[in-house]
């Protein structure tokens, strides 16, 4: 299945590079918009999983079932607003859920020239080169952190997001916000950042990424510190000791009403 996904990946990449600084074509909630690049990759995907493996696929741009027994979960481009704009901070995601879990991955960043990839129980690469998530002696315990700005009447408001910046700053100063949640999620299993904090409840965002920290050694929960679930909203991941801490700091902090978006 991994080869499935890669192959249907590098088509994918193709497309990706030779078109980046599309302009966006169609406008969604909360003044999101997709272009016409995520829409061509997606149904790219779409055709290639499909006839590889016979498996249904649920996608950002044009749905599907998101609750079948197996089946691929994709985001054609994670970070349409930094793609549109030049930016290299964006990438293509895959991934394989059973039964409420994921347990194959494919995160690749075409601009970066990264990819990381997993299988469950069989450990993350990064560019073919198996990784695992620790702190590192003597080098900056950077942390990635989702969108501070968000609907003020909405759950993770952006007050309550500022304050929990400002309190993780406190035991983490090398904060970065790439505007993706995706790659986030994948420089932390790459061991770029030592832990994230981010706040998407949608599975394509999310469901590769934590198995691709899960199998780098790390510690994936919701931002509340329960289990992770596909209905999740939001993920909390890093290494044991940065999860913990970062797990204490929001427990410190008054929570939102709920945790949901």
């Amino acid at each position: 299945m991994l080869a499935a996904a890669e192959a249907a990946v590098d088509e994918a990449a193709a497309v990706f590079r030779a078109n980046l600084g599309a302009d966006p074509l169609i406008t969604k909630a909360r003044g999101d918009f997709a272009t016409e690049i995520d829409l061509a990759i997606e149904r790219l995907l779409r055709d290639r999983l499909g006839a590889a493996t016979g498996l249904p696929v649920y996608g950002e741009e044009f749905g599907g079932d998101a609750d079948s027994a197996t089946g691929w979960v994709v985001d054609p481009i994670d970070g349409t607003t930094n793609y549109a704009a030049g930016f290299p901070a964006c990438a293509i995601l895959v991934a394989l859920m059973h039964r409420g879990e994921p347990v194959v991955a494919v995160a690749d960043l075409p601009l970066m020239g990264l990819r990381l990839t997993a299988v469950r129980g069989g450990g993350t690469r990064r560019n073919g080169e198996e990784v695992t998530l620790a702190e590192t002696p003597g080098r900056p315990v950077a942390i990635a952190f989702g969108s501070v700005i968000a609907r003020r009447d909405g759950t993770f408001p952006r007050g309550w997001r500022q304050s929990l910046l400002s309190a993780v700053g406190e035991s983490f100063p090398t904060i970065r916000i790439s505007g993706s949640v995706g790659v986030d999620l994948a420089c932390t299993a790459g061991g770029a950042f030592a832990g994230t904090v981010t706040f998407s409840p949608n599975l394509w965002d999310n469901a590769a990424g934590v198995l691709l920290i899960r199998e780098a050694g790390g510690v994936v929960t919701d931002v509340a510190g329960r289990p992770w679930t596909p209905r999740s909203v939001g993920v909390l991941a890093g290494t044991p000791t940065v999860h913990a801490r970062l797990r204490e700091i929001i427990a410190g902090l008054q929570p939102p009403a709920d945790f949901r978006a």
